[in-house]
């Protein structure tokens, strides 16, 4: 049965919100234009291949702790306010400087994820929109999604359908066991809402920005080599969240003038 609002008695605004910016200070008009009328772009250099080598030996004792838990490799979710080194992401001028030239210039992160595919995986990512998951409005949150690990379709690339930022709400059903899916969403015939699937191939270091209306998802990884990615979630302040979702953000630049978001300051010490 189609769904049309995961969340309905919240009353959300979602739609695609077009980012008005004559001047952008990093981005260029072209790639902002790109954005309004794709929904994405990607990919962009941030860090040196020796800073995020760095990184991925940081996560990589992130992900053995993890697993010594009992978790997986989807379970480091949130944890930028436990882990001073995730904080220190968040904060980065090279990452931010993209963002606001989408955002403005106060700017909350108010959630972190890593999606992390082991070789020979066989869950997959369903075609979704993020913003029909969050207790947010209106939908203006901007995803960057920062490669651990160089990113191919042979290791399960994130695809995107261009363009489908453009209808608001699509109607999605409730994922099925056979599925596989790391999420709970599908939508149905992807294709019909955009342009064909355009795949986020990077090198590990680069990152990407997609709006949270942009439908996407990725296939299993049947490779041999591990891929790894970083989502950091960004918002204006205007945003609202709703069910204690403004508890767990970091006022990344700028300030809240509303004072709804809740402020995590860096950790003193790191889980490690």
């Amino acid at each position: 049965m189609p769904i049309k609002d995961a969340l309905p008695d919240l009353n959300r605004e979602l739609k695609f919100f077009p980012i008005e910016n004559e001047n952008p200070s990093t981005l260029s008009k072209e790639q902002v234009k790109h954005f309004n009328e794709n929904g994405f772009i990607s990919p962009l250099d941030v860090y040196s291949d020796g800073e995020i080598s760095q990184h991925r030996e940081y996560f990589n004792k992130l992900m053995e702790k993890v697993l010594a838990d009992g978790g997986n490799s989807y379970s480091i979710n949130g944890w930028h306010t436990r882990c001073a080194e995730i904080h220190d992401l968040i904060t980065e001028d090279r990452i931010l400087d993209y963002v606001q030239d989408l955002l403005g210039e106060n700017l909350i992160c108010w959630g972190t994820h890593y999606f992390c595919k082991m070789p020979g995986e066989e869950k997959q990512v369903s075609w979704h929109q993020d913003a029909s998951y969050w207790p947010l409005s209106p939908s203006k949150t901007v995803t960057v999604w920062l490669a651990i690990d160089d990113a191919a379709v042979e290791n399960g690339a994130m695809s995107v359908i261009p363009k489908s930022h453009l209808h608001g709400q699509i109607e999605f059903e409730r994922s099925t066991p056979e599925e596989k899916n790391v999420l709970g969403q599908t939508v149905i015939q992807p294709e019909q809402y955009g342009d064909s699937p355009f795949p986020f191939e990077m090198k590990a270091g680069q990152m990407s920005l997609h709006s949270d209306l942009l439908l996407h998802g990725s296939e299993p990884n049947t490779s041999d080599r591990r891929r790894c990615g970083l989502t950091m979630r960004f918002v204006p302040p205007e945003v609202h969240a709703a069910n204690n979702w403004n508890q767990r953000a970091i006022i990344a630049r700028g300030s809240d003038p509303n004072g709804h978001w809740v402020h995590n300051p860096r950790p003193d010490d790191d889980i490690l």
